[in-house]
């Protein structure tokens, strides 16, 4: 596996598994109308766009396929983690968190997690500050705002 910088023509192919994911991988905790909201079938993702754009982001890739991306802000806020629904389980989310959480001298790291990410989070040493629920096109989602101290 090799981890990479994101690149502008790899856009299609991360919208591809970011849909993938959630409606496969994250389904098991979120319903259809969720799943749909979160990731519609459009794949209209302005706000995935913009932000690996601005943000420092990284692919993982495996025989020239995509099989994970993840992005982070300038305040350590870390927006996106996703790994294609076949490469679940096999250290692809690790090696992209390892990497994003060093890139800067940040004193804390903070995610908004699904349901589905919050172990792999708290096993990192994520700490659950609060559950909420947001509305993302009609429907609301339940996540978990997560913090890290970097020492």
């Amino acid at each position: 596996m090799e981890i990479r910088e994101y690149e502008k023509k790899d856009l299609d192919e991360v919208k591809r598994l970011f849909y993938d994911t959630v409606h496969s991988v994250n389904r098991k905790d979120y319903d259809e109308k969720q799943t749909e909201a979160w990731a519609p079938s459009d794949r209209n993702y302005t706000h995935l766009e913009e932000a690996l754009n601005k943000n420092y982001s990284l692919l993982a890739v495996e025989d020239g396929t995509i099989i994970g991306f993840g992005d982070i802000d300038e305040s350590g806020y870390l927006d996106h983690l996703f790994v294609h629904k076949d490469y679940q389980g096999k250290g692809t989310a690790t090696a992209l968190c390892d990497r994003l959480e060093t890139i800067r001298d940040f004193k804390e790291i903070e995610t908004h997690a699904s349901i589905t990410a919050r172990p792999f989070f708290e096993k990192r040493g994520y700490m659950c500050i609060k559950e909420q629920t947001v509305e993302i096109r009609g429907a609301f989602l339940t996540n978990f705002v997560m913090r890290k101290a970097i020492s």
